[in-house]
């Protein structure tokens, strides 16, 4: 058993304005007047929320608070730390119930279980490097070793042709699924209706017929509006339509599921712990669970959601090829997680890019696969030059 001594927090910004994501997505925030012009973006300056954990014997793990926020530190410096205290980095389970039921009565869900997935994922990280093996034999081993992508990326381009060619071009590296993203919400009218027709034509004609091809509308519709480009979108064969609502609109969900026969829906991406998603699958909701680790509770709690999903017999598909979500994929089957979502590393970053700049051992897709890394722990280190450069609020090893 080894104890955990230090830990650092620090707030990391973007590498650039997200620029792409302001003006090339339709979001839950699209509503706003002032959306496109916001300096900044609507996400506010803090990319994530870095956290760094040594042991007694001096190994450290490292994780990300995920969803966009830098609210996470704060909580984890305030509220945590404390309950880190003489704690084991192997009880993984005894930790995770120790900080979550502490936190309970006001951080069910959002900054403080991002927070919480930090500290489990780091925990992971650190307790398998120690071992010197992969985080996922600690999981259960290694189910799988190799797995599909879908390519996330393929933003909504004013210039159709431009956004063709991008789509073309992961066919040619040997991608065989593709996710692009809607442009235009219910403020966007009849019109905005028409244009989202004309991005999911593009790529589809661009691609032809077998190639998988789904679109994210990052909770940026209403009921209404979805049931209408449910009946726009059907000659395109989506394989799925993602975060079409608002999270917490499960009832809708599982509504809009009823009356859109041969149209599966995705969601997850925006909800945390197994509560959530046990409540997703309960109302059956979503066709597809798209949890991220680092917000969702961390790799403990992953393998409780894996474990929902494949009682009921739906997949899941994590957000992002980050390695804590990985490290699930390869020790689960492909009956639960058959896919990466695989954001490639190109420019122009939209913050879901950053991980390849901030950590370095990314493994790249080769033939439209992601082979499973045998670096120990999660396989991937901090970038501690860029990070100090793109630091928001910075802070000092606490002994603990």
């Amino acid at each position: 058993m080894s104890k955990i001594v230090r830990v650092r927090s620090r707030v990391i910004g973007y590498s650039q304005a997200p620029s792409t994501l302001r003006r090339n997505l339709i979001t839950n925030a699209s509503v706003f007047e002032d959306f496109h012009t916001k300096e900044g973006g609507w996400f506010g300056p803090g990319f994530c929320t870095v956290v760094e954990i040594e042991t007694e014997k001096g190994v450290i793990g490292t994780a990300t608070a995920g969803a966009f926020n830098g609210a996470a530190k704060g909580i984890i410096d305030m509220y945590i730390l404390d309950l880190l205290k003489g704690q084991d980095i192997e009880n993984h389970e005894g930790n995770w119930q120790r900080i979550y039921r502490t936190l309970i009565r006001f951080g069910r869900s959002g900054a403080a279980v991002s927070a919480l997935s930090a500290i489990d994922i780091a925990m992971w990280d650190a307790h398998a490097k120690e071992l010197g093996v992969p985080v996922t034999e600690l999981l259960g081993g290694n189910v799988q070793s190799r797995v599909p992508c879908y390519v996330s990326r393929l933003y909504a381009m004013e210039d159709l042709d431009e956004l063709a060619d991008e789509a073309r071009g992961y066919v040619k590296q040997g991608f065989t699924r593709l996710k692009q993203r809607f442009g235009f919400g219910p403020q966007d009218g009849y019109e905005g209706m028409r244009r989202n027709v004309e991005l999911v034509r593009a790529v589809r004609n661009a691609v032809g017929p077998d190639i998988e091809l789904a679109a994210d509308a990052y909770m940026g519709w209403d009921y209404g509006y979805a049931i209408e480009m449910y009946k726009r979108l059907r000659e395109f064969n989506l394989s799925w339509i993602e975060e079409a609502l608002m999270p917490q609109l499960v009832d809708r969900y599982a509504e809009l599921r009823k009356t859109t026969p041969g149209q599966r829906w995705s969601h997850g991406e925006h909800s945390y712990t197994k509560w959530d998603f046990e409540e997703l699958i309960k109302k059956s909701a979503s066709d597809i669970l798209q949890p991220d680790f680092n917000r969702a509770g961390g790799l403990t709690e992953a393998r409780k959601i894996c474990a929902l999903a494949e009682t009921a017999g739906l997949p899941v598909f994590p957000h992002s090829n980050e390695a804590h979500n990985t490290a699930i994929i390869f020790s689960q089957s492909a009956a639960v997680c058959p896919v990466v979502e695989y954001f490639p590393n190109v420019l122009p970053d939209t913050g879901n890019e950053l991980f390849w700049n901030l950590f370095t051992g990314y493994p790249e897709a080769k033939d439209g696969y992601l082979a499973i890394s045998k670096k120990p722990g999660l396989g991937v280190e901090l970038n501690q030059e860029l990070a100090s450069q793109l630091v928001v609020v910075d802070d000092h090893w606490k002994e603990i």
